[in-house]
């Protein structure tokens, strides 16, 4: 507890050191992750503008949740379909309205080094205490270790804030190698992973590997959250928190108090309106289920098409059968 108010206290001072042009990787190895993260939807008008009206409505909403932090620019708030100077504004607008203590995370990857190094530059100066770099992936047969460690050590070299790598395979169809991962931990300013992939197994031996490391790993979704903290994971970036924010938060709670019982009866109703959200019916999806629930979700960007009233009614039962609706 002594810890937890001791970060609470140096978060803000921490934030300012972060954005200084010198080099400093003190932040990074202090940084603490541990907790839960919305990958936030990005709200649109009628038009396909970004609403940053409706945005800040959702805002002051989620700063009354005890989430970490908020992901910004992830693959939930439809960042390849923004650009850049969205990209950059939605960070902004995020920063001055979060409360101080809530970390903002934005997605700076791009697919060449270059361009990522660039963009991470200018999220840091938006305000974002950290960056998720995901893996570029459009000529993903190359790949490999040797092109990945090279790409993100030159992010991490040059990004005045941490990086946190992102792999989520469903999205990219590749996965961060793990002698990658492994690799890129001894990176002082690479703070910890993303896994969104759902393979249990390799995110315990990620953590086994990395545990000489000061390198967390956060489970990228609400469907094996639980498991990814029975082995060692210290949080989670969760659709599904946009929606049950309050909830995965109580299951953080749970796990994190070794309460596995009453985890895994929670965790179990979580199962089926995730995959509602991600893999099933994707944004579109979030979006509906977030006006259900009080949110501002509203449209896509195009060619992102809205739920079919078949797959409308799919949702609902999918939320209702559990007890959320």
């Amino acid at each position: 507890m002594q810890c937890a108010r001791a970060w609470r206290v140096l978060s803000p001072l921490l934030r300012a050191a972060q954005r200084t042009p010198t080099r400093s990787y003190t932040a990074a190895a202090r940084m603490d992750l541990s907790g839960i993260y919305p990958p936030i939807a990005t709200p649109f008008t009628a038009t396909e503008d970004v609403d940053y009206q409706r945005l800040e409505a959702n805002l002051k909403k989620y700063a009354e949740i005890p989430f970490k932090g908020l992901v910004v620019q992830g693959s939930n708030g439809e960042y390849p379909y923004l650009t850049e100077e969205e990209r950059v504004e939605v960070v902004r607008t995020v920063r001055r309205s979060l409360p101080a203590d809530k970390l903002v995370m934005a997605g700076s990857g791009c697919e060449s080094t270059k361009a990522t190094v660039l963009l991470t530059e200018k999220m840091a100066a938006a305000g974002a205490d950290a960056v998720l770099v995901v893996t570029p992936c459009f000529y993903k047969g190359k790949m490999d270790s040797r092109a990945l460690i090279q790409h993100f050590t030159k992010v991490a070299d040059s990004s005045p804030v941490p990086v946190v790598l992102y792999s989520v395979p469903a999205n990219t169809g590749l996965e961060l190698p793990l002698d990658a991962v492994t690799q890129l931990s001894q990176h002082p300013n690479i703070l910890g992973l993303k896994d969104s992939g759902g393979d249990i197994t390799r995110i315990g031996l990620i953590v086994h590997k990395t545990k000489a490391q000061d390198f967390q790993v956060l489970a990228g979704s609400a469907g094996f959250l639980m498991a990814a903290y029975c082995v060692g994971a210290v949080g989670g970036v969760c659709a599904l928190a946009n929606v049950l924010g309050r909830e995965l938060c109580e299951l953080e709670r749970l796990c994190v108090s070794g309460r596995w019982e009453e985890a895994r009866v929670l965790q179990q109703r979580l199962i089926e309106p995730n995959a509602a959200v991600t893999r099933k019916l994707g944004v579109p999806a979030l979006k509906q289920a977030m006006e259900w629930f009080g949110f501002h979700g509203g449209v896509c960007r195009s060619p992102l098409q809205p739920l079919t009233e078949a797959e409308t009614q799919q949702l609902r039962r999918d939320f209702t059968s559990t007890g959320w609706l």
